[in-house]
């Protein structure tokens, strides 16, 4: 098998993750067969084979280092027994952390080319005693660095952040030259890292229309316009102030390849809206795909962009499709990765 071998981690065992895990990996076995990956997943063994036994599944996990198996399984500590579905439970939180930290390790041994991770729950995560806000942070610590740039995809849309979990009236504050200067590199490297030779990036306006020449803000016209003024003149792609109410439709029109969004909702609500849609016989919103992909961390990570969906946990309804979206983004990073390390030798 020559392909990049990823770590799936279970994320809260409680939650739909050992179900999309079940889903997506049956769907994948023909690249798996062919060599084109193998997946390791990392969690609650007994919660995953509650999930493949649901879902009528015959699709094996051996357990890590039996055979040449392309997929196989990680426990990621002891366990007691399965865990009830939909519920908010400190063992389940415990067992995220366990199954981030091991394929941490496991990627800096250089025994995985990557980590995609299934959602958690941030309430069982601390009711276990690992006080982080979610995978983001949690990461960050693991790995080492003092923080991290959140890229969300849906197919060609890739929206990245320069504030995320802040109050509004805070942004203002926040939008600092050097903020934005490194927002725009880390965007422009992980689309070097995504393969694209030539990226063409757009960073959103803060204010309506980029401020209107000063008549509704000035942070436009006095920090954003320098700053990229300075990227341009490095030869760089880069586009803006772009008002805010075309930037995204310029981007889902593949005029630019990813936008710079000054605050969490200004680049969530366009790139949820894609990666959502309402199902006509239950009524429910469901994740048709969406990753979340970490930038600046020492390890690939990408993630599925929808929660634990307690609500639907153990029923056999939740789509997998934003973790094999996220499995194939982990691979074109993989892949990009391997070249380069080829490349230099």
């Amino acid at each position: 098998m020559n392909g990049p071998r990823l770590a799936i981690t279970m994320g809260d065992p409680a939650g739909v993750g050992p179900e999309i895990i079940v889903k997506a990996c049956r769907r994948l076995m023909p690249r798996l067969a062919a060599g084109e990956l193998s997946l390791l997943v990392i969690g609650h063994r007994a919660n995953l084979e509650a999930a493949r036994a649901l879902l009528g599944e015959q699709l094996a996990f051996p357990a890590m280092g039996v055979g040449t198996q392309p997929l196989a399984m990680l426990s990621a500590g002891e366990e007691t027994g399965p865990l009830a579905f939909g519920r908010t439970d400190p063992e389940a939180g415990r067992f995220a952390y366990l199954a981030v930290e091991a394929a941490v390790r496991l990627s800096k041994e250089g025994v995985i080319d990557g980590i995609v991770t299934a959602p958690l729950n941030k309430e069982a995560l601390n009711l276990a005693g690992y006080r982080y806000a979610g995978h983001t942070d949690m990461l960050a610590a693991l790995t080492g660095v003092p923080s991290s740039t959140m890229l969300l995809a849906h197919g060609d849309m890739r929206v990245t952040h320069v504030t995320t979990h802040v109050a509004l009236e805070d942004v203002p504050r926040l939008l600092t030259a050097e903020r934005l200067r490194r927002t725009i590199d880390i965007t422009y490297r992980a689309m070097l890292d995504l393969g694209i030779d030539r990226p063409r990036v757009a960073v959103a306006a803060l204010n309506p229309h980029a401020g209107e020449g000063g008549l509704f803000g000035r942070q436009d016209a006095e920090v954003s316009a320098p700053v990229i003024a300075q990227c341009r003149a490095e030869g760089m792609d880069i586009d803006g102030p772009v008002p805010g109410d075309t930037v995204f439709v310029k981007l889902r029109g593949r005029v630019y390849d990813a936008v710079v969004a000054m605050y969490h909702d200004q680049g969530h609500i366009p790139v949820k809206l894609l990666g959502f849609d309402l199902d006509p016989v239950s009524g429910q919103w469901k994740a048709l795909s969406g990753v979340n992909i970490t930038l600046g961390l020492p390890v690939i990570r990408t993630s599925v962009d929808h929660g634990t969906a307690f609500d639907i946990a153990g029923t056999g309804k939740a789509n997998e499709d934003s973790l094999i979206e996220a499995i194939d983004y982990a691979l074109r990073l993989a892949a990009v990765k391997r070249a380069r390390a080829l490349a230099a030798h």
